[in-house]
């Protein structure tokens, strides 16, 4: 009968348990959640800046040798992240492949100026510093003009310091539902184990040795849940990457280090917390509260 009723009580126990590690994985994944998209939104926006370009359009009696000169010129700029050389054959070819027109053919011939397609380091991308390397262009004496989306640039910076702003406040938003997530579920499960807390303190145990198995269970679970909640979030990655090309990959390090600390640092620390102070209380409460409570 006894062995039975052991049984019984331990079957219940290893049911407790899993449901507050697989509840407490569940939370964890939406932290992560909140981790990628706390890591990658930089990412994203330094991609995005890094689109922004300018059109370096070059005077009609400027020698190729210049040219390449002015070009290598421009790789050396610290604000430059790439340059491309597009001479009047090509911006003619570039054109009519575009529009569908032969436009050398109506008018006998070229009207079209070399230019060099230059594309920003992501740093430079914003409204004071896109004025000041417009100046700069200027100044070189092979340039005729310099074209870019100046009002998108200027909409383009906008939203996105506006992004990151949401992005910011809903990440602390969904941390602070997540941890109160994990604190109830781990005071449900020291809830259930209340009468061997008041057992253990009438037979004379401190209040230390009460807490140790709880917290040692603790960390446990916290490991146990982060890989489970990790397992999720990295199949998630793998499905999803084909979507993000040059933003995230299952491959890149950074990402998967700086979300496996994270996980297992929240996993743990978040739930050896919520123990202490849920078997804390138990400690405190009145003999008589515990059958209220």
């Amino acid at each position: 009968m006894k062995s039975k009723e052991s049984r019984a009580i331990r079957r219940r126990l290893q049911s407790s348990y899993a449901t507050s590690i697989i509840s407490i994985s569940l939370v964890l994944c939406l932290l992560g959640t909140i981790a990628i998209l706390l890591l990658t939104t930089q990412r994203i926006s330094r991609y995005v800046m890094e689109n922004v370009g300018f059109s370096v359009f070059l005077k009609e009696q400027v020698k190729e040798a210049d040219i390449y000169q002015l070009q290598k010129t421009l790789d050396a700029a610290p604000y430059v992240r790439s340059t491309l050389y597009i001479n009047k054959d090509d911006a003619a070819k570039d054109f009519s492949e575009e529009y569908g027109e032969d436009f050398q053919g109506f008018l006998g011939y070229n009207p079209l100026l070399a230019s060099i397609e230059l594309k920003l380091d992501a740093r430079y991308a914003n409204n004071d510093s896109i004025e000041h390397i417009e100046q700069q262009l200027l100044k070189y004496d092979e340039v005729k003009e310099v074209s870019y989306q100046r009002t998108m640039i200027h909409a383009l910076n906008d939203n996105m310091e506006k992004i990151s702003l949401f992005v910011l406040a809903f990440s602390i938003l969904l941390f602070v539902v997540s941890v109160s997530l994990i604190n109830s579920t781990i005071r449900l499960s020291v809830y259930s184990r209340r009468f061997l807390i008041r057992t253990m303190q009438l037979v004379g145990a401190t209040n230390t040795f009460i807490r140790r198995p709880f917290l040692w269970r603790s960390v446990l679970h916290g490991i146990f849940s982060a890989m489970i909640a990790m397992g999720i979030l990295v199949s998630g990655l793998y499905r999803i990457q084909g979507q993000l090309e040059n933003i995230i990959s299952i491959n890149d390090m950074q990402i998967l280090g700086g979300l496996f600390l994270i996980v297992f640092t929240l996993g743990i620390t978040l739930n050896w917390i919520s123990t202490f102070f849920a078997v804390n209380k138990f400690l405190k409460i009145r003999t008589d509260r515990l059958y209220n409570f």
